[in-house]
């Protein structure tokens, strides 16, 4: 049986409706899939005209030509181009599949902050450098077993430099296994260094996390990560992409996916990032879109905590300092629900004392025994106020009778091994 051709699908779908049992119909999903591979993401004029007549009439549109200057110069020569059944069928034999606005998989929620960050800015928007536009994606290619919806509603964003440090790969890897250990995804960019060190460390806590590609999700990106993206599959994560299986990891998509990545969590923690780098521009789009904003500070001598300093000290961002994963879940969790407990502060025997304990206990000598009334003059008391607070002090074994006079009690002894 022949497959339908591209203009057939699309119209069986201009009159019927655009999901059936939540599931977008074949020639919506065609329909993006087409628009995925013919039309670069991020360009704000391009998803408003899309979201306007809807993807079927602008993938029509856009074949026959009809479509506005502005979309036709974007699409150009892919324009007459037609892969989108190849592509949904090599998705297929991967383990992936395109998740559409039109399924209930769709994570609508979390990217709602994508549309909101679009609407009501016709002059600025427009114009919109489409590497930092905050714009929702038209599709996504997910490959994994995980509902795209249900993995990201508990999630957060791990992200950093790529030539990490030691320091930088430990925090990240401790942050990613606490946070699955917790219940929530990691959320990453694969990359060296930070991004991966994160992915390992939910791993290693059975937990799901995202890898958010800038190549399709049948590539591996970095080669040398090529386990660690099986690893993500397996373990109910997921790799997710806005370009078609195939398509090659080009560097300005780095710079446009790096919206998913907010958009798609609660908030975004930075771990190290030098003076200029992705993490502080993912940050930065996390801040635009009302998400939280979390850094981990590092050592001032270190040029890969330059960027999370910076971020500390700009008040528009507003971020917020954390250490633990603890504090991250405190920041981006429910109200009052997911509060981290204050640090152990382990007590000491002079917690508590009064004023006049202090001063009796400071004026006792290291060695030999005085009276009450020697220790008085040096404490500055009466005689019987000090009286009154060496046997107290001699029970918390902060003193010590000698049999003539009072001292300071001699500090326990170490267990000795063995």
């Amino acid at each position: 049986m022949t497959a339908p051709t591209l203009e057939e699908d699309l119209e069986d779908a201009l009159d019927g409706p655009a999901a059936v049992d939540g599931v977008g119909v074949p020639g919506i999903r065609r329909a993006r899939a087409w628009l995925t591979r013919a039309a670069e993401p991020g360009s704000v004029g391009l998803w408003r005209w899309v979201d306007a007549v809807g993807p079927v009439a602008a993938v029509r549109a856009l074949r026959a030509g009809t479509a506005p200057d502005g979309a036709r110069a974007l699409v150009g020569a892919r324009a007459a181009e037609d892969t989108s059944l190849a592509d949904l069928r090599r998705a297929e034999r991967c383990g992936a599949r395109l998740v559409l606005p039109e399924d209930d998989e769709w994570p609508a929620l979390p990217l709602h902050a994508l549309a909101l960050a679009v609407a009501g800015r016709d002059g600025e928007a427009e114009q919109a450098d489409r590497t930092t536009a905050l714009v929702p994606p038209v599709a996504l290619w997910v490959r994994g077993t995980g509902r795209l919806d249900e993995v990201v509603d508990r999630s957060v964003a791990v992200v950093g430099s790529r030539a990490s440090t030691a320091y930088g790969e430990h925090v990240a890897g401790e942050l990613g296994h606490e946070l699955g250990e917790r219940g929530w995804t990691v959320v990453s960019g694969g990359a060296y260094g930070v991004d991966v060190a994160a992915h390992r460390g939910a791993l290693a806590a059975g937990a799901p996390t995202v890898a958010v590609l800038a190549c399709g999700v049948d590539r591996a990106y970095p080669a040398a990560h090529s386990t660690v993206f099986s690893r993500i599959v397996d373990s109910g994560g997921l790799l997710v992409s806005e370009w078609p299986p195939g398509a090659a990891p080009h560097w300005h998509r780095f710079l446009v996916r790096n919206r998913l990545i907010a958009g798609l969590t609660r908030g975004t923690v930075v771990v190290e990032a030098a003076a200029r780098s992705g993490a502080q521009a993912t940050a930065r789009r996390a801040q635009r879109l009302g998400k939280a904003v979390l850094v981990v500070p590092g050592p001032v001598t270190s040029a890969m905590s330059v960027g999370c300093h910076d971020l500390l000290r700009d008040e528009d961002v507003g971020a917020r300092l954390v250490s633990n994963a603890a504090q991250v879940v405190e920041a981006v969790g429910g109200l009052g629900v997911d509060l981290a407990d204050p640090p152990p502060r382990p007590g000491q025997a002079r917690d508590g004392l009064t004023d006049l304990a202090r001063r009796v206990l400071d004026a006792c000598p290291v060695r030999l025994g005085v009276s009450a009334e020697r220790l008085a003059a040096v404490a500055g008391c009466d005689p019987l106020e000090a009286m009154r607070v060496l046997p107290g002090l001699e029970v918390g074994g902060l003193v010590q009778w000698t049999g003539t006079g009072w001292r300071l009690a001699p500090p326990p002894e170490r267990a000795r091994d063995g």
